[in-house]
Order: C-alpha cells, then structure tokens, then sequence
C-alpha cells in the first residue's frame, strides 16, 4: 500500500523544499508543483504531488492521530 502525507514548506533550494512533518524536517522534490514557502503539499516518495490548504493538512494530520491511537489502544489490549 502506497500512502502520502502533508507538510509545511518550511524553505526552497532549486528544486528541493524543506518541509515540516509535525516536527520532522525532511528534503521533499518539489518540481512537480508550484509551491512556495508557507505552502502546504502533499507528498509521495519524497515529492511533493499537489499543493493543498492548510484546512487538508489539518485534516491528515488529525487522521494520522486517530489511526495511532487506535493502534496504541490495539497494542494495550494485546
């Protein structure tokens, strides 16, 4: 299963962004879009597919949350 998830650009060199993944800072292609510092993109295998609104990235990242706690809750039960 292939999965993306979204994150805040953070800074742009050329062709590569730093983006912020709630709190993990990784190097992200970002030529496939246009995007800019501030900009919220989604991203697959390290680059960034759409650029999407703050309100979708808060979305995923509270689904994110929901599906870790319901494995927590799993792993407690076990």
């Amino acid at each position: 299963m292939c999965v993306a998830t979204s994150g805040k650009i953070l800074s742009i060199d050329g062709r590569f962004a730093q983006v912020d993944f709630q709190g993990n800072v990784c190097d992200v292609n970002v030529s496939l879009v246009r995007a800019g510092v501030g900009d919220y993109v989604l991203v697959h295998a390290g680059c960034a597919i759409e650029v999407v609104k703050q309100e979708t990235n808060d979305e995923i990242v509270s689904l994110w949350r929901e599906i870790e706690a319901m494995e927590r809750d799993e792993n407690e039960r076990l």
